[in-house]
């Protein structure tokens, strides 16, 4: 367990603006994709590289953290303190969204995907220090809940992040201006490393903790359970698979969309934004739901929001399109969609293993719906994977570190690694679109072959577990990436 003695909300409020930003640049990353393809002519495994450059910083940062820490003697946020060290990455982050000037003047894209390593690797120090002090600030039985709030407003930040980015970009791009019109991109991205800078000295000087006290729990002090490393437990080494597959499918979903509008519905460049935003914003619908558990309601009214909740973010959706905009009427049907995922969740009954089993499958079947269908029906089947992805790495995550004890952050980190997933499979899928390959509609059964190993983990870890003493049959799950 760990504790910390300050539990403000403010201070959980200031905390979770991290997770607005994650959020907002990983999901205009889908963005920029159709964008350096159209104007620089590039593949489309090529245009993926946009997605690879990003998430690969992750595991990056991480390995040279884990390393750092051992040249220092120890645990560098132990040292330089939790707050210290997210204002240090959005710092990092911020040098990175620098270089977007000179990749924009230049139309160049190897400085572009170098700067979006840069915000990667600024990005992975922010995640290592937050997630573990948005469990802390507050009761630690609700610790899960305040995951999946955080959750919420990164996909909020996805959620608008392509549709402030796409309004930055065509506002100056129009239909038929040329390669020097790529330097719109530099504009939105100079004033998110401003808004970097800015929220880094808001972090210096709040009063969020700097330490958090770790307290050995009981059970795992027992020296003839002790396996010694993270990587003796089978259901970290299971789930650190899981994570890299996870995290690619749902990236490599999004950011191969805009190419199957462009090539099934000859859908403009400029007019796929909303379709993007839908997506990130299904995953938002999921963890709105999963969020109300974070608050303090009685029992009656938690089953009424766990209704209303999913249909509150869709209305935010709708809101945010209509500000920007956009002709919304196309998606009302996809109230209809939702009503899946709330089914889903029923079934699930809060347990992560079945939960993982349940959406797993539902996704399988929407991807397959969106490769055999055609025209919008197979748009919105792509985007509902979306619906199902978004509890998927809060159960990943509660299965794999379950156990692990005094192992837990070194599972944590591992975990925290694999979101290198997001560039390989959509590297993998991107290459696969080729015509002389898959196509674009067919890449997708890449995304089948994720979530059929998400599935079988789901299915195997609850065996693992239970060999272990452990059972999560009536443990809710929330949280969120």
């Amino acid at each position: 367990m760990e504790q910390t003695k300050q539990r403000t909300p403010g201070s959980f409020y200031v905390l979770i603006s991290v997770f607005f930003f994650w959020g907002f640049v990983a999901a205009s990353n889908d963005i920029l994709i159709p964008v350096f393809k159209e104007k620089l002519n590039l593949e489309q495994w090529q245009s993926q590289m946009i997605s690879f450059a990003f998430y690969v910083a992750y595991t990056i940062g991480s390995l040279i953290y884990v390393g750092l820490s051992k040249v220092f003697g120890g645990d560098i946020l132990n040292k330089v303190g939790y707050k210290n060290g997210i204002a240090l990455g959005l710092i990092i982050s911020a040098l990175g969204t620098l270089l977007f000037y000179p990749a924009a003047e230049s139309a160049s894209f190897g400085l572009m995907i170098t700067g979006l390593f840069i915000v990667g690797l600024g990005f992975s120090l922010q995640q290592t220090a937050a997630n573990p002090l948005v469990i802390t600030l507050g009761n630690p039985k609700q610790g899960s809940q305040r995951l999946s709030l955080a959750g919420g407003v990164n996909n909020f930040g996805t959620t608008i992040g392509p549709l402030l980015v796409s309004f930055a970009i065509f506002g100056a791009i129009a239909s038929g201006v040329k390669l020097d019109s790529i330097e719109a991109v530099k504009t939105p991205y100079l004033i998110l490393g401003a808004a970097f800078i800015l929220v880094a000295i808001i972090f210096k000087f709040s009063k969020l903790p700097n330490k958090i006290e770790h307290v050995e729990d009981a059970k795992t002090a027992d020296p003839t359970k002790d396996k010694g490393s993270a990587l003796k437990y089978p259901q970290l080494i299971l789930g650190m698979v899981a994570i890299f597959l996870y995290v690619g499918v749902e990236v490599s979903t999004a950011s191969n969309l805009p190419e199957f509008m462009k090539q099934n519905l000859g859908t403009d460049t400029n007019h796929i934004a909303p379709y993007v935003s839908l997506f990130w914003a299904s995953l938002m619908i999921g963890r709105w739901t999963g969020s109300v558990g974070a608050f303090n309601l009685n029992m009656g009214i938690k089953k009424i929001m766990q209704f209303l909740m999913p249909y509150l973010a869709f209305g935010v959706f709708i809101l945010v399109n209509k500000i920007a905009g956009h002709d919304t009427t196309p998606f009302y049907l996809y109230a209809f969609v939702i009503v899946a995922m709330i089914i889903g969740d029923m079934i699930s009954k809060g347990n992560p293993a079945r939960q993982l089993l349940v959406f797993s499958s539902m996704a399988i079947v929407a991807l397959f719906i969106g490769m055999l269908a055609t025209g919008m029906v197979s748009v919105y089947a792509f985007i509902s994977v979306g619906l199902f992805c978004s509890t998927l790495w809060p159960c990943i995550f509660t299965l794999a570190i379950a156990g692990l004890g005094k192992y837990t952050n070194q599972g944590s980190s591992y975990l925290i690694m694999m979101i290198m997933g997001g560039g390989f499979i959509s590297l993998l899928q991107g290459w696969l679109a080729g015509d002389k390959l898959l196509g674009i509609q067919w890449s997708y059964l890449v995304g089948v072959a994720c979530f059929t190993y998400l599935a079988y983990y789901g299915w195997k870890v609850s065996t693992i577990l239970k060999k272990q003493g452990i059972d999560y049959e009536s443990t809710p799950a929330s949280g969120g990436h």
